[in-house]
């Protein structure tokens, strides 16, 4: 499966302000929420994305 222009994680601190359509990650502090980020970038061989201080999302461009 070759998948092209997607999202393809969030990762957030804030649950309130997301919904589904892409997994999700729940972080408690920033430092965890840049960690996630960074891991699943390399992992899903996506480019991680800063929305705001509470959000990235990691994409496949």
């Amino acid at each position: 499966m070759n998948i092209e222009k997607a999202i393809l994680a969030v990762i957030t601190t804030n649950k309130e302000k997301i919904a589904g359509g892409a997994p999700i990650f729940l972080c408690e502090t920033k430092q965890e929420l840049e960690l996630i980020a960074a891991n699943l970038e390399a992992i899903m061989d996506g480019i991680a994305h800063a929305l705001s201080e509470e959000l990235f999302i990691i994409v496949k461009h």
